[in-house]
């Protein structure tokens, strides 16, 4: 599972013209699974992401979680991230895991991410979204699962 995040000050994601899923202050987490992953790597990558420290304390070190902060997740499908640009000019979408995998697999990561009790917004699996953010820092990680 490979995962793009963001800091942000606030995101949306709108669906067919209709917002359905708002956050202020926290982390966009663009999200792919791929053919190889299990849910093993959808728990480890919840709890890399629910811990990172991307958020600065009084010092102005980023040492606090999106927890520590209050902040909240708004959690897109993004199967796209897991594209290999390394040969050729068009993206290799073959690493992506087959549709019905990866919605099962995103379903189970928003759950783990739920249990960290952060609170969690989404897209809609497999669908157009347009996704508004205004990124804060800007502070962009990639977190992947080991394999």
């Amino acid at each position: 599972m490979i995962a793009v995040v963001q800091r942000v000050l606030s995101a949306s994601v709108i669906v067919a013209g209709e917002t359905v899923g708002t956050i202020d202050r926290g982390l966009v987490v663009f999200v792919a699974a791929q053919k190889r992953d299990t849910f093993s790597d959808c728990a480890w990558i919840a709890g890399r992401i629910s811990g990172l420290r991307v958020f600065e304390d009084a010092d102005e070190k980023m040492n606090l979680s999106c927890s520590d902060v209050g902040g909240k997740l708004l959690v897109v499908s993004n199967f796209t991230v897991a594209a290999d640009t390394r040969k050729g000019r068009r993206p290799s979408f073959d690493n992506a895991a087959p549709f019905d995998d990866g919605k099962e697999l995103y379903l189970d990561f928003v759950e783990q991410m739920r249990k960290t009790g952060i609170d969690v917004q989404t897209g809609v699996y497999g669908e157009e979204m347009a996704v508004n953010l205004v990124n804060d820092g800007p502070i962009t990680l990639i977190v992947e699962s080991p394999k």
